[in-house]
C-alpha cells in the first residue's frame, strides 16, 4: 500500500477510538484497529501525536461535507433539500465536538497548537465554502427568502452550531427537522403572527420588498413550506 493510502487507512480506524478514548489511545489499538503491525504507523507517523493531529485535522477538512452538500438531489422541494443539507452539517459538527472533548479541548486549542486545515484553507475559507454550499442549495427557491440568500445561509450554520453544540444546546439538540422548521415557519402559532414576531421567519409567501412580483423561476408550489 502506498504511503498516503497507508497514512488515511490509520487515520481512518484510529478516528473511533480517539473518540472514544482521546489521547490514551495506544499504538496497539490503533495497529489493531487497522490491522497492521503496530511497527507499520512508525514508517508514516513519527509518533502517536502525529497520528491524533492527522486524525483531528481529517475531522476538520471541509472536503468531504461540501461532497454530501453537492449530492443533495436539487430536485427536491425546498424544506428535503434543507433537512437533508442540515443533517450532513450537524454530522460534521457532532463530530467536531465529539472529538475535541474527547481529547479534554473545551474550546479550539490554540492556532501553534491545531493543524493547519488540509489544503492551507483558514478558518474565513472554509466559512464561505460552506456558505456557497448552503447559498446553492437553496438555488432557484431564493425568491421566496425575505432576506439574502447568504444571510439565510448564515442564520442556519449558527442554528446548526448553537443546536447541535451539547453545551450550548443544554442537553436539548435541535434535529435538523426542528432547525429547518425554525427557519421556514418561525416559533409563531399560524394565525396568531404579530409584525415584530413576523419578522422571525426568514421565508415569506410574499415576494421580496423591492420585487414586483414572483420571479419566474420561482416554484409557485407552496407545499414544501408546510
Amino acid at each position: 500500500m502506498a504511503p498516503e493510502a497507508r497514512r488515511a487507512a490509520i487515520v481512518a480506524a484510529t478516528r473511533p477510538l480517539v473518540q472514544r478514548q482521546g489521547t490514551a489511545v495506544t499504538t496497539r489499538q490503533i495497529a489493531a484497529a487497522a490491522g497492521i503491525a503496530e511497527g507499520t504507523i512508525f514508517r508514516v507517523f513519527p509518533d502517536k501525536e502525529s497520528v491524533v493531529e492527522a486524525v483531528v485535522a481529517d475531522a476538520f477538512d471541509p472536503a468531504p461535507a461540501l461532497r454530501e452538500l453537492a449530492a443533495v438531489d436539487r430536485s427536491l422541494p425546498l424544506r428535503e433539500r434543507l433537512t437533508a443539507g442540515v443533517t450532513v452539517l450537524q454530522r460534521r459538527m457532532a463530530e467536531v465536538f465529539g472529538l475535541l472533548n474527547a481529547l479534554g479541548w473545551a474550546r479550539t486549542p490554540p492556532r501553534e497548537g491545531r493543524p493547519s486545515p488540509p489544503g492551507g484553507q483558514n478558518p474565513r475559507e472554509i466559512n464561505d465554502a460552506f456558505r456557497a454550499a448552503v447559498v446553492d442549495l437553496v438555488g432557484p427557491d431564493a425568491c421566496r427568502l425575505r432576506v439574502p440568500p447568504t444571510e439565510f445561509a448564515h442564520v442556519l450554520r449558527l442554528l446548526v452550531f448553537s443546536g447541535t453544540h451539547p453545551l450550548i444546546a443544554g442537553g436539548r439538540e435541535l434535529d435538523a427537522q426542528e432547525i429547518v422548521s425554525i427557519l421556514l415557519d418561525g416559533l409563531a402559532m399560524p394565525g396568531h403572527v404579530t409584525d415584530s414576531a413576523d419578522s422571525v421567519r426568514l421565508l415569506a409567501s410574499a415576494p421580496r420588498q423591492g420585487t414586483a412580483g414572483r420571479s419566474p423561476s420561482c416554484p409557485t408550489d407552496v407545499s414544501d413550506r408546510r
